[in-house]
């Protein structure tokens, strides 16, 4: 059995609500309920939560909600992975019975169908990773870093490459921060998820972490963009 949990509390301080705010059109995390659901990979879409508003939208849009997330993981120090692990337990109390999971995060409108399908692929081809999960590539070398300092000085995080070329430094990625397809027992056994994945690499246009305003209006734009092109 696949199973898709959506963690989504109520408490987001830097966008207020935004896991239900409107994006262009729709509540936002209607876009990773309706991309679930559309994969046709999931035997049940669940949504985690603590906030009843939430909760019913969720439902509305064709999440189940099995329970509510209890306070103590609802705030700003509970981490994924603790949080899918409750999850799949609450939901095995309801007679579910999921083999693989995938976490949806509730903030990815840009989120492909494809992009679900292919990292499932990815996870169940590799005999050595508990996940998998898409990744983009840094936009500069990251060995190139820079800190900087008092009155506006700057210094090399590493500065024994500051003098290599940057098309002879190794490239580096970062999590996408969209999803995460994982085994039933890698969640409940507490596995970091970045210990022990393989990454599947999506295209850096594609990747918005919605934390300001400004990310809101990049992601609107980005999605217009997108939705004007496929029709």
């Amino acid at each position: 059995m696949k199973l898709c949990i959506i963690p989504a509390r109520g408490g987001s301080k830097r966008i207020p609500r935004k896991n239900i705010r409107d994006f262009c059109g729709k509540p936002m995390i209607a876009y990773a309920i309706e991309a679930a659901k559309s994969s046709n990979l999931f035997d049940s879409v669940v949504v985690s939560t603590d906030d009843s508003e939430i909760a019913a939208i969720s439902e509305s849009h064709g999440a189940e909600i099995p329970f509510m997330r209890p306070g103590e993981l609802a705030n700003d120090y509970a981490g994924t992975v603790e949080v899918i692990a409750h999850a799949i337990n609450e939901c095995e109390k309801n007679g579910l019975k999921p083999e693989t999971v995938c976490c949806i995060y509730p903030c990815v409108p840009l989120i492909q169908l494809e992009d679900i399908r292919s990292v499932l692929v990815l996870l169940e081809s590799n005999s050595h990773a508990d996940y998998a999960f898409p990744i983009t590539e840094f936009p500069s070398a990251i060995q190139r870093g820079l800190r900087r300092e008092d009155q506006g000085l700057i210094s090399s995080f590493y500065p024994d490459y500051e003098s290599v070329r940057s098309q002879d430094l190794e490239r580096a990625y970062y999590d996408a921060g969209q999803f995460y397809w994982g085994y039933r027992n890698s969640w409940l056994e507490n596995k970091g998820i970045h210990s022990s994945a393989a990454g599947f690499l999506i295209p850096s246009w594609r990747v918005v972490d919605i934390d300001t305003d400004d990310d809101w209006s990049k992601a609107e734009l980005i999605f217009n963009l997108i939705n004007t092109r496929n029709k």
